[in-house]
This record gives C-alpha cells, sequence and structure tokens, in this order.
C-alpha cells in the first residue's frame, strides 16, 4: 500500500477549486473545506516526521490496533480546543488557497517519502511504534475518511481510489468484525465513523457488535 493511492486523490479534489468552494462546509462539524485541508495536512506533515525518524522494533500496534487509542468518545474538550486551533489557523492565510499549496507541497513530499522507506523499518507516531507499510495504512484510512467528508457539498468531485477505499475498509472489519453486505462502501464508511446513524435494521443485523459503534470517530 502506498499514499500515492489516496493523497493525490485529494489533492485532484481540491486543486482547482476557487476560495469561495474552499470555505464550503464539509462532513466534519464546524469546518470548511479550507479547515478540513489543514488538518489533513498536519497529518502529512507527522508522516514526514516519523518516516524520517526510524524506531527500534519491535512493533506495539498494527494497522488496525492503532485506531484503539482513538475511540470515538475521545476526549470532548480536546476535539474542540483542536477543532479551534485549526479553524484559527486556517484562518491566517491570506486566502484559502494557500492552504491548497501549503496540502500540495507536503502531501507530495509524505507520498514520496513514504515510497521509498524500507518496508522492514519501524516508525514511532503519538506514543506508537508500527511497521512502515501499518503505518503508512493509518495514513491511507484517516485520508479516505477525510476525502468523503471533503466531498460533502462538491457534487462534481471524485471519491476516494478503490485501492485506499478497500484498506479503510478493512480497518473498519478488523475494529468492527464483517460489515453488513447490503451497505455500500460509503455508507459501511459513514456508518463506521459515525457520520451517519445506525439504522434498527443494521443493530439487528450487527447484533451486540452494534455497541462498539462508530469504531473510529
Amino acid at each position: 500500500m502506498s499514499l500515492a493511492a489516496a493523497y493525490p486523490g485529494i489533492t485532484a479534489v481540491v486543486a482547482e477549486l476557487g476560495d469561495a468552494d474552499l470555505l464550503l462546509p464539509t462532513g466534519c462539524r464546524g469546518w470548511t473545506v479550507a479547515d478540513l485541508l489543514l488538518h489533513v495536512t498536519l497529518d502529512a506533515q507527522r508522516a514526514l516526521v516519523a518516516l524520517h525518524t526510524p524506531a527500534e522494533g519491535p512493533p506495539d500496534v498494527d494497522f488496525v490496533s492503532y485506531w484503539r487509542d482513538f475511540p470515538s468518545g475521545d476526549d470532548a474538550d480536546a476535539a474542540a480546543a483542536h477543532g479551534q486551533w485549526v479553524r484559527r489557523a486556517a484562518s491566517a492565510f491570506e486566502r484559502p488557497s494557500g492552504v491548497v499549496r501549503l496540502w500540495t507541497e507536503t502531501a507530495g513530499a509524505a507520498v514520496h517519502a513514504a515510497s521509498t522507506a524500507d518496508p522492514a523499518a519501524f516508525v514511532s507516531t503519538q506514543g506508537h511504534v508500527l511497521a512502515v507499510p501499518d503505518f503508512v495504512a493509518t495514513l491511507v484510512t484517516e485520508a479516505v475518511v477525510h476525502h468523503l467528508d471533503l466531498i460533502v457539498h462538491l457534487r462534481d468531485a471524485a471519491g476516494p481510489s478503490e485501492e485506499a477505499v478497500g484498506v479503510a475498509l478493512s480497518t473498519m472489519e478488523g475494529l468492527a468484525g464483517p460489515l453488513p453486505a447490503r451497505w455500500s462502501t460509503a455508507e459501511a464508511l459513514r456508518k463506521s465513523t459515525g457520520r451517519e446513524e445506525l439504522t434498527a435494521a443494521d443493530r439487528q443485523v450487527l447484533g451486540e457488535r452494534a455497541g462498539r459503534f462508530p469504531v473510529l470517530g
């Protein structure tokens, strides 16, 4: 798995957007497209740091168990503080398109770093040690979720690649078990991340596993 399956898709969505479109709302409450793009840029920056800071193994988490430290019921005060910080930081750019330039440069560098990283190596991030392929998979999963958030009000924008979506779905199924076959791909990702509520029929199919949802916030 490569970041090239995920990050360029986001770049393609935002590259041609005007400032007005960059101020449209997204699937993340309170954030515009520019706000959310800055948040994802921070993830790409973290990728660059981690991929250039090798860690001693063995890993303590993989691409699925990594997310168990980030439950949907995470500290609400911390989440609100981060949300406000991102909004202020994004508004500091002279124009929203400044965020696009920063994302494009940073994401491109992160894709290159991931493509040249030793797949047998380990990296450290957010208090965990992961094998490089597992670390990249966590980045792809977050990129897919936020790609879908970005395009909520961009009707003509393309969604994430099939390869990247496959990684995100594998993550959700690793956390929740098999997802209902009747769910579409987008529905599975929205419901697994709390963007869409489970229906009574969903809960009946999932049984006791319904209590695990959303499995990733």
